[in-house]
């Protein structure tokens, strides 16, 4: 059985603005279509990280960092050494095959 993921950052505020509004974790999940766990996980972690913000703790986002978009000088200069590399291959193939 596949696992069913759902975007709870998504509908995070009216999350909270149903908790406000004194909703309990039960008629929140319903809600939404998912399950009470899930709403609790996610209000455990909106907690946990307001607390760390209190305290002066940088929070940073979890997983591998996103690659940032090149320069065109950086794309430019990724380009040279790639036909530079080429040109060298080309190079040896060539003598190796006794054409030059």
């Amino acid at each position: 059985m596949p696992r069913q993921y759902t975007h709870l950052k998504e509908v995070k505020a009216e999350v909270f603005k149903l908790k406000e509004e004194g909703k309990t974790n039960r008629e929140i999940a319903a809600y939404f279509g998912v399950t009470r766990a899930q709403i609790k996980s996610l209000i455990n972690r909106h907690n946990r990280n307001e607390r760390k913000q209190v305290q002066g703790i940088v929070v940073k986002p979890k997983g591998r960092p996103r690659k940032r978009p090149l320069t065109p000088d950086e794309e430019k200069d990724r380009e040279i050494a790639r036909l530079r590399m080429e040109n060298v291959l080309l190079r040896d193939f060539l003598h190796l095959a006794g054409r030059k």
